[in-house]
């Protein structure tokens, strides 16, 4: 036994050295990483603006580089067209952060027409926000920045000119300041995003971990000794986008790159056969996403309205406020619980059905249900979460003529609302929800005929 013991103590001392063998290994590689000499730098700068100059895309956050000197900064215009340049480059910044160009491009129309300055974003409300977001996904980025456009409406200096400063306006982290401050303000610093990473991480074959800090905080200091001094904006913007449409993760185009000559990687790969351009940087293995299930019921209700000519039933439905912290922080949902795995449908609608009595909704008591339909499983994937959704339709009927409170009286414990159809269709909801919406229209028609008369709607619950 004692043998045994020793043996495994001794199997763990034996992993725990490879473990700071690998460490210590790792740590020499980053801090082996040369800088980028001073004649190389020059030629990387003048290739890579000459670059930019010819092929850069026209994307409407990219307007010509203001003339405002630091001696005109005491002009009120030219202040203003710089703060204005600014609020740009902050917005579509943060709107390009984890998501595609293409994308990004009508939303980032729309919200200009909206909201052209900082001023007239620090007036919205956050529910306002969330909607001209929806579609676009981490939500916290729209929320900070609001709650960034506000800040810095309140205070006495303006829009914060340097990285410093910038830092402590909320959702600024360096990467932002860093765009911010470079291509607004011409402040000389290096902006670091996964393109970047990719295009030093190949001219300099740095074989560490991307991810690893160490290495980070060197890709930052390499990126700083290329930086132009003159032209600190339009070098950054040149260096991600080469990274975007020549240095590409997996079909470089390097017979167009315009530093080619100074890429370490590419001259490795034309000596050894068994190097690729794409070996770099080092692929790193993602956490698994974990696998979360959750019941949605788009709640539809019918409620008997009195008119001239008999009546007729108006149908709302029930969108419900998460909480202010957390996944989809203060966004409309329909009503959802989670649930511990997999479920059967009994179980799922006991858990909604209990769920629904927070709305004054019991289906025993002032409520009969008319129809109640599983309409299918909905998957939608999050950074790190991977969501399967069980989607109903159950369509209610209120008893004995009662009406719906359209607003919850108890805001602080949770917030709801009833919306009709039309006004839920053109309403800005996340893809998520948006996926469940769908699937109901496709389904089942979700508005009865405007012209039905009171007999054919009591035909219709009574058939149901």
């Amino acid at each position: 036994m004692d043998d045994e013991v020793e043996a495994r103590n001794g199997s763990r001392d034996n992993k725990e050295k490879r473990k700071r063998k690998q460490r210590t290994t790792s740590e020499i590689e980053v801090m082996d990483i040369e800088d980028f000499g001073r004649d190389e730098t020059l030629k990387i700068r003048a290739s890579l603006l000459g670059w930019y100059d010819l092929n850069k895309r026209n994307l409407p956050w990219r307007t010509p580089t203001t003339t405002t000197t630091h001696e005109d900064e005491d002009d009120a215009d030219a202040h203003e067209d710089l703060d204005n340049r600014a609020y740009a480059v902050w917005v579509s910044e943060v709107m390009l952060q984890q998501t595609r160009v293409e994308t990004v491009i009508d939303y980032y129309n729309r919200w200009m027409q909206k909201w052209p300055t900082l001023h007239h974003l620090s007036l919205a409300s956050l529910e306002e926000v969330n909607e001209m977001w929806a579609g676009l996904g981490y939500y916290r980025r729209a929320r900070c920045l609001l709650e960034g456009a506000k800040m810095i409406s309140e205070g006495k200096c303006g829009f914060p000119r340097t990285t410093s400063a910038l830092r402590e306006v909320p959702g600024i982290g360096n990467y932002t300041a860093g765009a911010i401050a470079s291509i607004a303000f011409k402040e000389a610093v290096p902006v670091v995003d996964g393109n970047v990473v990719r295009v030093i991480a190949r001219l300099k074959a740095i074989s560490s971990n991307p991810k690893h800090s160490a290495t980070i905080k060197n890709i930052w200091r390499l990126a700083g000794q290329l930086v132009d001094p003159c032209k600190p904006g339009d070098f950054n913007q040149a260096l991600m986008e080469l990274g975007a449409t020549i240095c590409t993760p997996l079909k470089p185009i390097c017979s167009a790159c315009p530093v080619s000559d100074q890429c370490s990687v590419l001259s490795m790969s034309e000596s050894h056969r068994s190097i690729l351009v794409t070996d770099y940087p080092v692929k790193v293995v993602k956490a698994k996403k974990r696998h979360d299930f959750s019941a949605v019921s788009v709640v539809k209700i019918l409620e008997e309205q009195d008119i001239s000519k008999g009546s007729q039933y108006n149908s709302r439905f029930l969108l419900v406020k998460r909480p202010n912290e957390g996944l989809l922080a203060g966004l409309w949902e329909f009503p959802s619980v989670l649930l511990d795995g997999e479920a059967d449908g009994a179980t799922r609608r006991k858990r909604i059905d209990r769920f629904l009595k927070s709305f004054k909704l019991d289906t025993k008591k002032n409520c009969r249900i008319v129809s109640r339909e599983d309409v299918g499983e909905c998957v939608h994937v999050f950074t790190h979460i991977h969501l399967t959704m069980y989607v109903e339709l159950l369509v209610l009927h209120l008893k004995g003529g009662m009406k719906i409170s359209y607003e919850n009286e108890d805001k602080e414990t949770m917030t709801w609302r009833w919306i009709d159809s039309e006004a839920l269709s053109s309403m800005g909801l996340t893809s998520g929800v948006r996926k469940v919406y769908n699937m109901i229209q496709k389904k089942v028609a979700l508005e009865p005929h405007p012209c039905q008369n009171k007999k054919n709607n009591s035909k219709k619950l009574k058939d149901s």
